[in-house]
């Protein structure tokens, strides 16, 4: 715990606050897009906005796993779930998104479906070695974090000979959702951000280095940051300060994890089970071409998506829901008129309401939103 506390001091804190508003130019804004959810929890838990100039504004990004999941995978997986005698397995958050129709992966479970919680993959695999008779699918969603896992089990399950377990891949990638969204705008130049603050353990898997040729390219700074709340409001000033010099770099705060070469063996076993989709649809971001993976050829036996012959279609998001702009930092959560009445953290009408990590889920759960509501403006 005194680790931690450690990255919770709140001296620490104000001085670091102190040299922010010291470094800040009050002549030019700092647009700082967050892509991770774990960072917009804890802007959102610990209050950092407040303890920012105004000219300093913290823009939400899609980094939550369970956020950019379109509706109709989760559609496929529901289909996948009603198949007689099949047991789903997937993440607990995974269960409460919204679907076509508002049916969710919970939903179909009180309607008969046998779909399980599991805390990992391989606790799917174990219960496919307790069913035999039974087919198994892990319903597989995340980032660069949870992809190695995923590539793991399929060795595992590949080296036990298990017919009756298979994985719906839907493994997405970071550094190619972040130039899409300088791309989607037509002229990334006019894109109204400033500099990112870099997922944390997204970068322990590919490094650092991966972010190299995306701030070169869009001259724009990139700091990987840990999440405890001083490790952001350094990240904030290691940003600011490259801002101020025209610097466009990637500077690593998290150095007591992350690497610039990353994490070499998971890559490899990436590298081995999965490749590269043509394209991808991300909940928000739309169609982002090479940007999540698929089972190798090799590995075709373990694919559920060629053993089921899943059907795929693009599901509209309900129409009240701002979940899109939000997630391409054009919104803030208040800007949603369905935010904290229609849309809250029991009844979510989208997914950046359903995880944790969601800015929808973070701004309600920690109140960031009553200021909003109280002058009309986003908090």
């Amino acid at each position: 715990m005194k680790y931690i506390e450690a990255f919770r001091d709140g001296e620490l804190a104000r001085r670091l606050a102190a040299a922010i508003h010291a470094e800040a130019d009050p002549a030019r804004p700092y647009r700082l897009m967050e892509f991770c959810g774990g960072h917009t929890h804890a802007i959102a838990r610990y209050g950092l906005p407040d303890l920012l100039p105004a000219n300093i504004r913290l823009i939400h990004g899609p980094g939550c796993p369970v956020c950019v999941l379109p509706a109709g995978r989760i559609d496929s997986a529901i289909a996948l779930a009603r198949e007689p005698g099949l047991i789903l397995c997937t993440y607990a958050d995974t269960l409460r998104v919204p679907a076509s129709g508002g049916v969710s992966l919970l939903k179909a479970r009180a309607a008969g479906a046998d779909v399980r919680m599991v805390y990992s993959c391989g606790d799917a695999l174990a219960i496919a070695q307790a069913n035999p008779e039974r087919q198994v699918v892990f319903f597989a969603i995340g980032f660069e974090t949870t992809t190695p896992p995923t590539a793991a089990v399929i060795l595992r399950a590949q080296q036990l000979g298990l017919a009756n377990f298979s994985v719906f891949c839907n493994h997405v990638l970071t550094p190619a959702a972040m130039v899409h969204i300088m791309e989607s705008q037509g002229d990334p130049d006019a894109v109204a951000l400033d500099g990112f603050i870099g997922p944390a353990h997204v970068s322990t898997v590919i490094g650092y280095g991966a972010y190299e040729s995306f701030a070169a390219r869009y001259r724009r700074p990139v700091v990987i940051s840990g999440f405890e709340p001083l490790d952001v409001m350094q990240s904030i000033l290691m940003l600011a300060r490259q801002l101020n010099a025209g610097r466009a770099e990637v500077e690593n705060q998290f150095s007591r994890v992350v690497s610039r070469e990353g994490n070499r063996k998971a890559q490899a076993i990436c590298e081995q089970v999965f490749e590269l989709r043509d394209e991808y649809d991300w909940r928000g971001l739309g169609t982002v071409p090479l940007s999540a993976l698929r089972i190798r050829e090799e590995y075709a036996d373990l694919d559920a998506e060629q053993r089921f012959a899943l059907p795929y279609r693009q599901v509209p998001d309900h129409k009240a829901c701002e979940c899109a702009a939000i997630q391409r930092g054009q919104k803030q959560p208040a800007d949603c008129r369905a935010f904290g009445t229609a849309c809250t953290p029991e009844r979510p009408l989208g997914a950046c309401m359903v995880s944790s990590e969601g800015a929808c889920a973070a701004h309600f759960t920690y109140g960031r939103f009553r200021a909003a509501n109280h002058n009309g403006d986003a908090a």
